[in-house]
């Protein structure tokens, strides 16, 4: 299962100890989401749609109400570069 050129680059980031933080509104729906790098960094190429497609190809989940992470299932998906060691 191919994944898109934007999807790739979240799932790099998210491999190298990136996190998505969540925050939902009155109704527990997602309102805002926001990337961050390992370092820190706000990533700006993660929309709520593209967010969805990952959560629906189980390539992130969330633990225990904490910041969605990759999954074993979202590396396999990854393919390997060379600063993705």
């Amino acid at each position: 299962m191919d994944i898109s050129r934007a999807q790739q680059r979240i799932l790099h980031l998210l491999a190298q100890g990136g996190r998505i933080e969540v925050t939902r509104g009155d109704n527990r729906k997602v309102r805002k989401i926001k990337c961050f790098t390992r370092d820190g960094w706000l990533y700006s190429g993660l929309d709520l749609r593209m967010f969805r497609q990952l959560k629906q190809r189980k390539a992130i989940a969330s633990k225990s109400g904490g910041p969605y992470r990759i999954t074993k299932r979202g590396l396999i998906l990854v393919r390997s570069e060379l600063d993705n060691r």
